[in-house]
């Protein structure tokens, strides 16, 4: 019979031992080793049954066993020192506590950041994560915890988490879906005051509800905040909202970020209200589907009160209510937005009526109007589809500072999201780079971890994983070779054990009878060249790259003297049957019994398996597309272990790559053959790195058997990249580059500026069609010159007498002043002033900014490199509102060199000049003349 009903029966801990109940609440057991330690001894067996989850593990033990431990002094004084430690990490000052109380740039830090993203991976206890997004998410909120960076976790509580994989006994991936208790699950319930648990609501069309309750996980320092749609008060439509992460159509997509998004805010403000938390300054936004908490935010400055917390966020009172323009304004100062897709299927976009259905008068936000809404996210911009609502779209447009997730996936966002700033060149968008980074306690090996210990000193090797500085890593350098090569065999061991006895787990659950997988206990070597792979399975990421030509890989992995083994793992989405089919193929070629040994698939990979594949190989392999991979973590990962990175020059290792420390694959992106045949000629470029300068360096012993040439690299991986790669960095560049500068933008905009601000915008945009640049002169002070000519305005390419300069210039080209064939030619140096005839309509010298942007140009006169050059009114404007602009160019460097003249509007509130998105540039009326 089963069961009508299910709760959890929680153990009642003797009094000596509450401060488990305390330690196994909090997260950060998942990332520190002493606090993990003690659980073990609680009960080794239990712990290795609980799946390493001190939750399920006191929930376990026999009460005589806990009464031993009451009795135990030399347990009780271990739970002591681990309990006075997380005091002391919970409450004392961390790096954010200890920076100059006005921050950089002046004005205090923020009181606190408030952080969104559909997924957070932060330990296996707890899953609800997919796959990098989510990992890179964790490790953000794990990383700010260390900083003591105040920031508030936002999420969705999957109940189904995202899914369990299996494969069939033909090698096609099964997905499961396990049902997750809360009461099961290192989480509680945020409750009022009176007791009863605090819930947020979202109106929906029709008349009907969505019900939220919110549960809290202790991220260390951070609360992570997740909502629950799975409420009797809900409908069962309703309950199934937050059913599974990406899951179901697109209504139900919708309604996950609508919750996530609208109901995250009042989650926050609910959160802070009962806790007292200071109130977020800067709202965070991990790509596109927390974009509607901009929504809410809006609405609740359009309606005076914050959700009802007294304030919140410059949430003006009464009286201090502000209209739609002058509340955007308001919500992008403090906004921050970050993409991590660099393809345009990888964003979220609805049907524009759908969205247009959940909002108004009839449903949720009926204070905001829809069309300002569904504004928001259209694609206006050429290429666009104006029938779709673009989540990323929107995030930009309610964001006043973005960010790639690497320095090449920046410039891959500025110039796929460039049609929202038209007439600028892809570098000026408004979108910057911070390279992730990966949280070093959680990925780091117990064993490198106590090698840091020995050598610079427990709260020295803490500082270094948790914060950087390259001076601790230098550590590494003065450690022995036979040490460094005694601890990365240590680790590949371990990687073998672990993966036999996942392999005999995983052919069980393909048939296979224990009678027949004797064969397991030979797979893989310890002291076999091991490459690792495993990341989620879209086409892009080539699982399957290794494949293309079977014979050369089975060479390798069966080399008589310098063999290989390869371990592989990853996910396709339950709907990608393409990736389903990469995967098949791939186990189907390491179930052949002649390399099974040397090549295998484990199947479910997540934290748990991902903390034992790091360290245990010495190389990580990545091939994907380029430029396709936004950042690719995984490597960082196995390079804090002493992991040489091969790997295409994509994400984080375009711009780190040295030949120090890994190998970079050649690509063929860029190449007009087919994509057949690129991949051919790519995995021809992995099959000889492997073979021909990989293998050989890690087989190449010296006398004492030691490869102290790939010893040297590791070295230099862990010295070199070990400070680059830890979150830590990553955070403390979003507090210091982005955080800190939207908090005092934020702090800026009070109501009536913020209204100030938006009226300007409107009057400029308005009036913005009577800017044009008329005219545009140069002359040359050099002493060889001892005249100027001018050509009129009016005057076509065509009819202009023949000058030197070119005397038309297209619209956005550039004015050439050292060029082939005609061209002038000026010596470097020589000091040119540019004279502008700029018509401003209706606006001032002060709403607008005039610029001479130069720089050398190609043989289409597109400038590169451009340098910005101010030009400054000489006198009033004439009857027809032109004004005169002067200002010097002086060439610095050799060679074709050009230069145009633009107008873009200038307000000390703008965070750049692209905000407004209006430029104007000569057209064809406006020509050059030579001095």
């Amino acid at each position: 019979m089963k069961a009508i009903r299910r709760f959890t029966v929680r153990p009642v801990l003797p009094g000596p031992l509450r401060p488990l109940g305390e330690l196994a609440r909090n997260l950060r057991w998942s990332w520190h080793t002493e606090t993990r330690d003690l659980f073990r001894s609680v009960d080794p067996g239990g712990w290795r049954a609980a799946g390493a989850d001190p939750v399920r593990l006191l929930g376990s033990v026999s009460a005589a066993r806990l009464a031993e431990l009451a009795r135990d002094r030399a347990f009780l004084r271990r739970l002591g020192a681990a309990s006075a430690d997380l005091d002391d990490y919970l409450h004392g000052p961390r790096w954010y506590q200890r920076q100059d109380p006005q921050g950089p740039g002046g004005g205090p830090l923020p009181a606190a950041v408030a952080y969104f993203s559909p997924e957070f991976g932060v330990t296996a206890a707890l899953p609800q994560y997919s796959g990098g997004l989510g990992i890179l998410a964790g490790d953000h909120l794990k990383a700010a915890s260390d900083l003591g960076v105040p920031l508030i976790g936002v999420g969705l509580l999957y109940r189904h988490g995202y899914f369990r994989q299996s494969l069939s006994p033909d090698g096609w991936q099964l997905e499961h879906y396990p049902v997750l208790d809360p009461g099961e699950l290192p989480v509680t319930l945020l409750r009022e005051p009176d007791g009863t648990p605090a819930r947020v609501t979202l109106a929906l069309p029709a008349g009907r509800s969505l019900h939220a309750r919110i549960h809290l996980a202790r991220v260390g320092r951070v609360p992570l905040l997740m909502l629950d749609s799975d409420t009797e008060d809900n409908e069962r439509g309703e309950r199934e909202v937050t059913d599974r992460l990406y899951g179901g159509g697109s209504e139900h997509r919708l309604l996950q970020e609508m919750l996530l998004g609208i109901g995250g805010v009042r989650a926050v403000r609910a959160y802070c209200r009962i806790t007292g938390h200071p109130a977020p300054e800067v709202f965070h936004t991990n790509e596109g589907h927390a974009g509607f908490l901009g929504l809410e935010r809006i609405r609740e400055l359009g309606q005076g009160a914050g959700a009802g917390s007294p304030g919140p966020e410059g949430a003006p009172g009464p009286g201090a209510v502000l209209d739609f323009d002058a509340a955007l304004e308001a919500v992008r100062a403090g906004t921050v937005f970050t993409t991590h897709t660099p393809v345009p299927a990888g964003i979220d976009r609805f049907d524009r009526d759908l969205v247009a259905r959940h909002f108004g008068a009839d449903a949720e936000l009926p204070s905001v109007p829809v069309d300002k809404i569904l504004a928001l996210g259209t694609e206006t911009y050429p290429g666009g589809d104006p029938r779709l609502f673009n989540m990323a779209v929107m995030g930009l447009r309610l964001a006043q500072r973005a960010n790639g997730v690497s320095t090449l996936h920046g410039a891959v966002s500025r110039d796929m999201f460039a049609g929202l700033w038209p007439g600028f060149d892809p570098d000026e968008m408004p979108i910057t780079s911070i390279t992730n980074g990966v949280h070093a306690p959680t990925w780091i090996a117990p064993e490198v971890r106590r090698l840091a210990v020995r050598r610079i000193g427990a709260h020295r090797a803490e500082e270094a994983l948790s914060v950087g500085g390259c001076a601790l890593w230098q550590a590494v350098v003065d450690i022995p070779d036979a040490e460094v090569w005694e601890l990365r065999r240590t680790l590949r061991e371990r990687l073998v054990t672990e993966v036999r006895a996942r392999l005999r787990a995983s052919w069980r659950q393909r048939g296979a009878g224990a009678a027949e997988l004797g064969w397991v206990d030979q797979v893989l070597d310890p002291d076999v060249l091991t490459i690792g792979f495993a990341r989620r399975v879209p086409s892009y990421k080539r699982l399957t790259l290794m494949l293309r030509d079977r014979d050369r890989l089975r060479e390798l992995l069966l080399h008589p003297s310098r063999p290989v083994q390869i371990v592989v793992a990853g996910k396709a989405h339950p709907a990608d049957d393409g990736g389903k089919r990469l995967i098949q193929e791939l186990v189907r070629f390491a179930d052949d019994a002649r390399v099974r040994h040397r090549i295998v698939f484990l199947p479910d990979y997540g934290i748990g398996l991902a903390q034992k594949l790091y360290p245990g190989c010495d190389v990580w392999l990545n091939n994907p597309l380029r430029p396709l991979e936004a950042c690719g973590t995984s490597g960082m990962k196995a390079a804090l272990n002493g992991g040489l990175n091969l790997s295409v020059l994509d994400g984080w290792w375009d711009e780190w790559y040295e030949p120090d420390f890994g190998w970079a694959i050649p690509t063929a992106d860029g190449s007009t053959a087919h994509e057949e045949r690129r991949d051919d000629l790519e995995a021809t470029a992995l099959y000889d790195l492997i073979e021909n300068r990989v293998a050989p360096r890690f087989y190449e012993r010296g006398p004492d058997g030691l490869p102290r040439r790939w010893i040297e690299m590791v070295r230099r991986t862990m010295a070199t990249l070990g400070p680059k790669v830890v979150a830590g960095r990553m955070v403390r560049e979003y507090v210091e580059r982005l955080y800190a500068p939207a908090a005092r933008a934020h702090r800026v905009l009070d109501p009536e500026t913020a209204r100030a601000l938006a009226a300007w915008k409107a009057r400029v945009a308005a009036e913005w069609a009577g800017v044009a640049v008329d005219h545009v002169e140069t002359v040359d002070h050099a002493e060889t010159v001892d005249s100027t000519e001018t050509v009129d305005s009016t005057e076509t390419a065509d009819s202009a007498p023949e000058v030197s300069v070119p005397v038309s210039v297209p619209e956005g080209a550039a004015a050439s002043v050292a060029g082939n064939g005609g061209g002038r030619r000026a010596e470097l140096g020589t000091a040119l002033t540019v004279r502008a005839w700029v018509a401003l309509g209706g606006l001032g010298p002060d709403d607008v900014e005039v610029q001479a942007v130069a720089g050398r140009v190609d043989a289409d006169d597109a400038i590169a490199d451009a340098r910005l050059s101010p030009l400054k009114p000489v006198g009033g404007g004439d009857l027809a509102g032109r004004w005169v602009y002067e200002g010097t160019l002086t060439p610095d460097r050799t060679g074709p060199f050009g230069y145009t003249v633009r107008v873009l509007p200038s307000h000390p509130l703008l965070a750049s000049h692209t905000d407004p998105g209006l430029v104007a540039l000569p057209d064809a009326r406006a020509v050059a003349a030579q001095g």
